[in-house]
């Protein structure tokens, strides 16, 4: 018999890629600031509680998560690391601004770019025992790792350096849930 997806997430060896929360509250300036939340758009109060249920969840189902939590560099992905994950160090990675603008009017050499380094970064296992979680930004659609829901996840096992990835699964918020009923 298989192991469930839960028994697998448990015993860690996966990247949890999770779009950050609702983010209804102003619009991305023409020329924003990652430093001034004033010139983005930032999470809603349902954006902030889903991030809150987000964390709550990966807990409740012991699923182990190395520190630190990686996000983009919005204020949106920021703080939903921080309300989802409040005891783990929240690392800001500059290279996830790169997903965000996927969706905008780039050149094709520059989006075969930043997919190559896509690749390299999900192909890298995370620490022993333990799932790595990245929040950043959804994909266009056929693009990456598609079109991803607010604090969707899309799970990822990665095959090492070299040897890319495959995604295992993705995941709406409300599918957290279930995972405890699968055992």
């Amino acid at each position: 018999m298989e192991k469930s997806l839960l028994a697998l997430l448990k015993e860690g060896g996966f990247i949890l890629y999770a779009r950050h929360g609702e983010a209804k509250v102003g619009t991305d300036q023409p020329y924003f600031n990652f430093q001034n939340c004033n010139t983005q758009r930032n999470l809603s109060e349902l954006g902030r509680s889903e991030a809150i249920y987000y964390g709550q969840m990966l807990r409740y189902l012991q699923i182990p998560i190395s520190s630190p939590i990686v996000a983009s560099p919005f204020c949106r992905t920021i703080e939903t690391a921080q309300l989802a994950f409040p005891n783990i160090n929240v690392q800001i990675d500059a290279f996830w601004y790169n997903i965000f603008k996927l969706g905008g009017n780039i050149s094709n050499a520059e989006q075969h770019k930043i997919l190559t380094g896509l690749r390299a970064v999900l192909a890298l296992k995370p620490p022993q025992g333990t799932n790595k979680v990245i929040i950043a930004h959804s994909f266009p659609a056929g693009i990456g790792l598609g079109k991803i829901s607010n604090l969707g996840t899309v799970i990822v096992k990665p095959q090492g350096q070299g040897h890319g990835y495959e995604i295992v699964q993705q995941l709406a918020l409300a599918d957290l849930a279930q995972l405890a009923s699968s055992e």
